[in-house]
């Protein structure tokens, strides 16, 4: 895990002495264990973990004025220095417009700006302490550094409106540890803190301009093509050498068997359009993807291709039948790594400590198997859906612009698929509702429906859509949670609604918005849960700049069917991709679903001994007998929400793995100078004030 790490504090010197940091218990320094200083006090700054060389740059103007940027950024040092001299009277969203993926921090005199990214998937915390306040890229750090407890009421929320901001609000796992919105920067004046947003808000008194949908998705090629120029161009690592040879075993599968990926760029090939535009933009683009700098011939490798065949459930038949179509690119070296029920969901419940829980724990077997055999550097399709497609809300949002219209092809897709006349009439009627719908109504109806146990919906592509037409919806593992725990979230949803002013966004903006985020924050748990030594995990599509050019395609473009793939077909004409298999881009959802499916079945008992005595029931926010009899119904094949079963799973393994750890991020405390010091203690109500 790789993360920086600072604080502001009220007044000069108040920290600590010279560079080292503050002073801690019995006279030692106090820094994080494996940091390297960036710049010292009275603001200090570090970056720890395995970074490597270039992901870390550090630019001055002068002793007093300095900007650091962490991870892939195509900014050169210039550049760096503009962007800083520009900082300086205030202006932040310039910092974020370079091409990659990173994190700025920028020191001018006692102010220190820490930008985050649009999508979520490098976020920024932040904590009271010591009179000033502390910050870092990972939570657990500064819920170290505090000592902070569990948020209840916060884990409540993440059970029972994983997908509602103004549930989570700013609030982490960690009481008193805050976090950033996407699209914001934390602003710190000698140790006096303001959150402020670096974009544009648009308005709902002035429609927007109408939006070109030919250079919309010319922009987005522009914007994908440079966010992998950026990671071809970035210095090539080579991973720990090779200890020697083992009997029987060739170097690919030596490499494998330690925990070490194939030296240069890779891919994933799932058959599906996301990863294979990044595959064929990475083989195609100059830059010779698979060469070392001073090792091979210097005529170029192939970029490793990695697709993943599950043995153990069917359904992806015609995906994997594309892929390989995809891999007879002679710029391609396709690998095909195999799975049984070993690599099923829940298949295996070991795993390391993530800096927060994510429903991607119970998966993250599935994934290493995958990225084991990848490269050093292996591109994911990640977020691809989330920023291209159209949320079923943005039907809403046609309406509030008076395109009704574009409305045509969505719904008569859904009449199709239900094989019913009266889909349009109810589909429409959902939008219209939902248009003429405020934000505070909405958050208000949630409420209603948690405190009263309201949790069923219509069922099929029709129902899920007519569902997701609100402006928030009760999350899949609601339905198990305790009736304190509900009243808890509909309670602070209530409070949230009062503060809110009435139709202040789009319903399908909105709800897109969040959607990204959550994907991005469990895309974060994943890179964390099966993370391989010396390899990188690159998502461009949530890269700043992807996502702003995703934006901005028209609504009306994105809402018709297909578009996803559409809009891909097109960024690879572009840059001169045209031989692309029959059926590319046709969706494939029903493998994930048997996968975990068959999981759940497979490891039933050890995850009813896990929710024998859950933490979860100490903490007051299920009941154990209630787990258990739905993981029973489930593995049986009773129709339940495998994706709430999976928030529930993830979320008790997070827990255990933080309680069991030992140490602490930070050197000159005491061993117990920990987040969650004295662990769970069993209660009747872990949410009632005061309990």
């Amino acid at each position: 895990m790789r993360w920086l790490v600072g604080w502001s504090s009220t007044a000069a010197g108040a920290a600590g002495t010279g560079s080292a940091g503050a002073v801690g218990y019995d006279g030692e320094t106090l820094h994080p264990v494996g940091s390297q200083l960036l710049w010292g006090d009275p603001d200090p700054l570090w970056a720890v973990g395995d970074w490597r060389p270039d992901e870390v740059r550090v630019v001055h103007a002068d002793a007093q004025h300095r900007i650091a940027v962490l991870g892939i950024c195509g900014a050169t040092d210039e550049e760096l220095r503009r962007g800083l001299f520009t900082a300086r009277g205030g202006a932040v969203r310039h910092l974020t417009t370079w091409p990659g993926s990173y994190t700025a921090v920028v020191q001018a005199g006692r102010r220190i700006t820490v930008c985050g990214d649009l999508a979520g998937a490098r976020p920024v915390f932040y904590t009271p302490w010591a009179g000033g306040t502390a910050y870092a890229t990972a939570a657990l750090p500064l819920a170290d550094l505090v000592e902070a407890n569990l948020d209840f009421t916060h884990l409540a929320a993440l059970l029972a409106a994983p997908d509602v901001p103004a549930a989570l609000r700013d609030s982490t796992p960690y009481d008193g540890v805050r976090r950033i919105p996407p699209g914001h920067a934390l602003v710190l004046r000698a140790g006096a803190r303001e959150v402020a947003g670096y974009e544009p808000v648009a308005s709902l008194a002035v429609a927007a301009p109408p939006a070109d949908p030919g250079r919309a998705v010319d922009a987005v090629r522009d914007a994908l093509v440079e966010a992998v120029r950026t990671r071809l161009s970035a210095p090539r690592h080579v991973p720990d050498l090779d200890p020697g040879p083992v009997p029987g075993m060739g170097p690919a599968e030596r490499r494998a068997a330690r925990g070490m990926p194939v030296p240069g760029i890779g891919a994933d090939l799932s058959g599906g359009p996301a990863s294979g535009t990044l595959a064929l933009l990475a083989a195609g683009l100059p830059g010779r993807p698979g060469t070392l700098l001073g090792h091979g011939t210097g005529a170029g490798e192939r970029l490793l291709a990695v697709t993943f065949n599950d043995l153990a459930v069917t359904g992806r038949e015609a995906e994997l039948e594309r892929a390989g179509a995809l891999a007879a690119n002679p710029r391609l070296h396709h690998v095909v790594v195999t799975g049984g029920e070993e690599t099923l969901p829940y298949a295996d419940l070991d795993g390391p400590l993530t800096d927060e829980p994510g429903p991607s724990l119970v998966q993250a077997a599935r994934h290493r198997a995958r990225l084991a055999a990848g490269s050093a550097d292996h591109f994911t399709g990640h977020g691809a859906r989330q920023v291209l497609d159209a949320h079923p809300a943005r039907l809403a949002d046609l309406l509030v612009d008076r395109k009704r219209r574009h409305l045509v092809r969505p719904v008569a897709a859904l009449a199709r698929a239900d094989g019913s006349v009266m889909v349009p009439a109810r589909v429409y009627g959902a939008a219209r509702r939902l248009a003429r719908t405020p934000y505070r109504a909405g958050l208000e109806v949630l409420a209603e429906r948690l405190m009263r146990r309201r949790f069923d919906e219509p069922k099929g592509a029709v129902g899920a859509s007519l569902a997701a037409l609100a402006w928030a919806r009760p999350g899949p593992a609601a339905r198990w949670l305790t009736g304190e725990a509900l009243a808890e979230v509909s309670v602070l949803l209530q409070v949230e609604a009062d503060r809110s002013a009435t139709g202040a966004q789009r319903p399908g903006d909105y709800r897109a918005r969040a959607a990204l985020a959550r994907h991005a924050a469990d895309l974060r748990v994943l890179e964390q849960a099966v993370e391989i030594r010396s390899q990188r995990l690159h998502a461009p599509f949530l890269d700043n700049q992807v996502v702003r050019a995703c934006r901005d395609l028209p609504e009306a473009l994105r809402v018709q069917p297909g578009a996803r793939a559409a809009i891909l077909r097109t960024v690879l004409e572009g840059a001169g991709v045209t031989d692309l298999p029959p059926g590319w881009g046709a969706p494939s959802h029903g493998s994930t679903a048997a996968a975990a499916r068959a999981g759940l079945r497979a490891a039933a008992d050890p995850l009813l001994d896990l929710f024998s005595t859950p933490l979860l029931a100490d903490a007051g926010l299920v009941e154990a007998r209630v787990v258990r009899k739905a993981l029973r119904s489930a593995a049986a094949g009773e129709a339940l929400p495998l994706d709430g079963l999976a928030d529930l799973i993830s979320l008790e393994l997070w827990l255990r793995r933080l309680l069991s750890r030992r140490g602490t991020c930070w050197t000159g405390t005491p061993t117990r100078s920990r987040a969650v010091p004295s662990g769970i203690q069993p209660r009747r109500s872990a949410l009632t004030p005061g309990a």
